[in-house]
C-alpha cells in the first residue's frame, strides 16, 4: 500500500516591534501540530508595529526564518504573518434574507453568506477577517445553528476586522523581499486568542489584552467570536525607555533592570534593596551607581498606572462593564512583568490572569511564554482554517491578479 501523503508544513511569522519570531510546524491527520523549528531575532525598523525601515526589517525576517529552517531541516516557501499595529478597525455587518417560512437548509445559509460578501467592503481599507458570528431568525437572536428551524427571515452578523492598506503592503513587501510568499496576513488579536483563550472563555465573554512592546491591543471575545477591538499606542518598551531616561542608562541595561528587579507591585523592602546600574556617561573602571529598588519601582509604576488607565478606558469604551466575574487575560511580552496581573486585577476590579500559549509538541520552553502567543496562534490558525466568510459556501474563486498589488490583495484574503 502507498504511504499516506504527508501534511504540508505550516510556517508562522510574527514581526513585532521588539522581536521577529518564526515557527515551522507540521500538522498530523487530526490537525495536531508538531513544532519542527523556531527562530528569533531582534526586530529592527519597526516602530509602534509599523515598518519604518525596509532593509533592516527584511534582514531580521530573513534571519529568523533561516534559523527556524536550519533547526527543522526543512525549507518553507510561504508564511502566515501577524499584524498587530494600531489602526485595526473592528465592525459588525448585518445581512438578512427572506425565506418564506420554510425550514432553513444549508443552501440558505450559503446564499446568505455569499450575499454578505458585498456588506464587508470598508471603503478603501483591506478586510483581514470577516467571520460570521451569531444568526437571527425572525425575532430570535443569538442562534448558533439555524439549520432545521422554521423562519420567515434569516440574518447573520458578520464581524469584520480591517486595516489601512499601506502598512499591510509594507509587511507584504518586506516578507517577499526575503524571498518568501505570504499565505495570509492575520490580525494578532485573532491569533493570540486562539493560542491562549479556552473555548469556554471565548463563549462566555472575556477581554484579551496584548501587552506588546509598542502597542497594546484590547479585544473582546463573546459567543466564540472577536466582537470588539481597540489599540493603545503604549507598551512594555515605554517602561524600558522611562528607566533609561530616569537613570541615564543604555536601553539594554534598562531592560535588564526591568526584567530582573522590576515589578508592578511595591513592597516595604524596596527602600532597603540596592541595585547597581552603569550610566552611559560613566568612565571605564568607575564603580556603577547604586539606586534603591523603590526608585526603580517609582518609574515603573508611573507608566504601568498610565497603561492600566488606558486599558480600563478601552474596556469601558467597548462596553466591557458586565458582571464582575468576566475575566481579563493578559498576553504579549509585557505580561512577563512581575505581578502585572495582580496589579491590574486590583485596579480593574475583575479577575486577571496571564495567558500562555497552548502547549504544542516540540515547542521550546523559551517560546512557551506570553510573548509568543501570537506566533503559536498563527500556526494553529494555519493548520485549522480561517473560518472566514470568504472561504465558506460555493464562492467563486477569481483568477489571481498579476503584479504586486494583485498578489498583495490575494495574500490578505488568505491566499484565495
Amino acid at each position: 500500500m502507498a504511504a499516506p501523503t504527508e501534511r504540508p508544513l505550516v510556517a508562522a511569522l510574527d514581526i513585532g516591534s521588539s522581536k521577529v519570531s518564526a515557527m515551522i510546524a507540521r500538522p498530523d491527520g487530526e490537525g495536531r501540530l508538531t513544532v519542527l523549528g523556531t527562530g528569533q531575532r531582534e526586530s529592527r525598523g519597526v516602530k509602534r508595529g509599523y515598518i519604518t525601515d525596509m532593509a533592516a526589517s527584511e534582514f531580521a525576517v530573513r534571519e529568523a526564518v533561516e534559523l527556524a529552517e536550519r533547526m527543522s531541516g526543512t525549507t518553507v516557501e510561504e508564511v502566515w504573518a501577524g499584524y498587530g499595529a494600531g489602526g485595526l478597525v473592528s465592525d459588525v455587518a448585518s445581512v438578512e434574507a427572506e425565506l418564506g417560512g420554510h425550514p432553513i437548509e444549508q443552501p440558505d445559509i450559503d446564499a446568505l453568506l455569499n450575499a454578505g460578501k458585498s456588506a464587508i467592503d470598508r471603503n478603501g481599507q483591506v478586510v483581514l477577517h470577516a467571520h460570521p458570528a451569531l444568526y437571527t431568525i425572525d425575532r430570535a437572536q443569538g442562534v448558533q445553528q439555524p439549520i432545521g428551524l422554521y423562519a420567515n427571515r434569516l440574518g447573520v452578523d458578520i464581524h469584520v476586522i480591517a486595516a489601512d492598506p499601506s502598512p499591510l503592503r509594507n509587511i507584504d513587501t518586506v516578507i517577499r523581499s526575503a524571498h518568501l510568499g505570504v499565505k495570509a496576513i492575520v490580525a494578532s488579536p485573532i491569533a493570540a486568542a486562539l493560542a491562549c483563550l479556552s473555548d469556554e472563555e471565548r463563549e462566555l465573554g472575556v477581554a484579551l489584552v496584548e501587552l506588546g512592546a509598542d502597542v497594546t491591543n484590547v479585544s473582546l471575545h463573546f459567543g466564540g467570536m472577536l466582537v470588539g477591538l481597540r489599540s493603545v499606542p503604549l507598551g512594555a518598551r515605554d517602561i524600558t525607555n522611562d528607566i533609561a531616561c530616569a537613570f541615564a542608562v543604555q536601553r539594554r541595561d534598562a531592560e535588564r533592570l526591568k526584567c530582573f528587579y522590576g515589578s508592578a507591585m511595591t513592597s516595604p523592602r524596596d527602600n532597603h534593596e540596592m541595585i547597581e546600574a552603569t550610566q552611559m556617561s560613566a568612565e571605564p573602571g568607575v564603580e556603577p551607581m547604586k539606586i534603591t529598588r523603590a526608585q526603580l519601582m517609582m518609574v515603573i509604576r508611573q507608566r504601568v498606572e498610565e497603561l492600566t488607565s488606558e486599558i480600563e478606558a478601552a474596556l469601558k469604551d467597548l462596553g466591557f462593564t458586565g458582571p464582575v466575574g468576566r475575566q481579563v487575560v493578559l498576553t504579549g511580552g509585557g505580561a512577563d512583568l512581575k505581578n502585572i496581573a495582580d496589579y491590574m486585577q486590583g485596579v480593574l476590579g475583575r479577575a486577571v490572569r496571564v495567558g500562555r500559549p497552548k502547549q504544542l509538541t516540540g515547542l521550546p520552553d523559551a517560546h512557551s511564554g506570553p510573548a509568543f502567543a501570537t506566533l503559536v496562534g498563527l500556526a494553529l490558525l494555519a493548520s485549522s482554517g480561517t473560518g472566514d466568510i470568504r472561504d465558506i459556501g460555493p464562492i467563486a474563486r477569481q483568477a489571481p491578479s498579476r503584479g504586486l498589488i494583485g498578489r498583495f490583495m490575494a495574500a490578505v484574503k488568505g491566499g484565495y
